[in-house]
């Protein structure tokens, strides 16, 4: 009854680890990719008011203009990035809903899709489900999990229809400058291949200015899909709201996918998210708080011997367990029955990296603390 290529899927490494921690009292969760900030008070009040007027109608497939005049004005006043809001911005269901779209709209079965590992848990996923080949690009820690150019040059001789970037990066934290960008869109542009960039991390970058792709060239805007919403930088995971942007066409294509499956995303939260993107100083103040934070998760973690690559943004890193030899579903599960504290196995984004755990360190200070000493005690007994 199941179709063949869904049934080969594989869960999310995720969810299916902390299906173990569901129940367990005390522990100190470093694992799912959620603010511990609650939405700022100006957008829950926005939402609250939208309730309370009444406004619990559909809006247009394409979602309401105000806020796609919004989001345009935001790029255009915070990257001199122009598109449309009539025709190349869609409002979505979170961001996972515009990246599977944007994988159908473009996309036949049997196409290929370059991904970068480690990845996000979806973005090798959509792409089978929709039928798509996956050619994994495989980073490693020595390179500081950066996209090797003359790698990247190798997969492209393979014609793949679009390549998933995402940066600031889930799991690792690594961003790219503007030179490694350009670097980068070089070896794209020699083909048609379609870039499909999942920014929702811009707003928590630490080092430097984040520089959307689509800001390389007008040929760069041209090929790639922005992706991004609210979840992350503003603390709104449950109003599931992100947006797609692009070109008319392609946007067009996602658009007419999206009527017929979400039809539109809930009014309520794109009133809220039109607020907040007038909620820079709250951003801003949660930006402060989680580079203070990985200031100190990622010394501490490298005076423990877990090395880790510093994170340019997100508020996640990836350290390795290599020096302890003991592989990363083993110490995840040591960490968490021994002494309760959750990670997430390195495996859940790539098979490959077996010796490495996702930290979040979206959390309080006091927790963080917290679980340096927990994890300190695990590694004494391995040496």
């Amino acid at each position: 009854m199941i179709a063949k290529h869904i049934e080969k899927l594989a869960p999310s490494g995720i969810r299916e680890f902390f299906d173990l921690v569901l129940g367990m009292p005390d522990v100190v969760s470093l694992g799912v990719g959620e603010p511990d900030f609650i939405s700022p008070w100006r957008v829950r009040e926005k939402a609250i008011t939208a309730l309370e007027e009444g406004l619990t109608s559909y809006t247009s497939n394409q979602g309401l203009f105000v806020l796609r005049q919004d989001i345009a004005n935001h790029y255009k006043k915070k990257y001199a990035l122009r598109y449309d809001p009539k025709k190349e911005i869609v409002i979505t269901s979170g961001v996972s809903e515009a990246f599977d779209l944007a994988i159908r709209a473009i996309s036949d079965p049997k196409d290929k899709i370059i991904v970068v590992s480690p990845h996000y848990v979806a973005y090798p996923a959509l792409p089978e489900a929709n039928g798509n080949k996956v050619l994994f690009l495989t980073t490693t820690q020595e390179e500081n999990f950066k996209i090797n150019p003359k790698v990247l040059s190798e997969l492209v001789k393979k014609r793949p229809k679009a390549i998933i970037l995402n940066y600031p990066c889930n799991p690792t934290g690594v961003s790219y400058c503007r030179g490694e960008l350009k670097e980068i869109w070089k070896i794209l542009s020699r083909e048609e291949i379609v870039v499909i960039s999942d920014e929702v991390y811009d707003e928590l970058n630490y080092e430097g200015e984040h520089i959307p792709f689509s800001c390389l060239d007008k040929k760069a805007k041209e090929r790639t899909i922005l992706l991004n919403g609210f979840s992350k930088g503003y603390a709104m995971t449950g109003f599931r709201s992100g947006y797609a942007c692009g070109n008319s066409k392609i946007i067009s294509a996602i658009t007419k996918i999206h009527a017929y499956s979400a039809l539109c995303a809930p009014i309520v939260s794109q009133i809220a998210s039109s607020e907040a993107l007038r909620a820079q100083k709250e951003v801003a103040q949660m930006r402060v708080e989680y580079k203070r934070r990985r200031d100190f998760i990622v010394r501490e973690l490298n005076n423990l011997g877990l090395d880790t690559v510093m994170p340019q943004g997100a508020f996640y890193c990836f350290p390795s367990l290599k020096k302890f030899k003991i592989k990363a579903l083993d110490f995840a599960k040591k960490l968490l029955f021994e002494e309760k504290v959750a990670v997430v196995p390195g495996t859940a984004f790539g098979k490959q990296y077996d010796y490495n755990i996702r930290i979040s360190y979206a959390n309080t200070q006091e927790n963080l603390k917290e679980a340096i000493i927990r994890i300190e005690r695990v590694l004494s007994k391995l040496q």
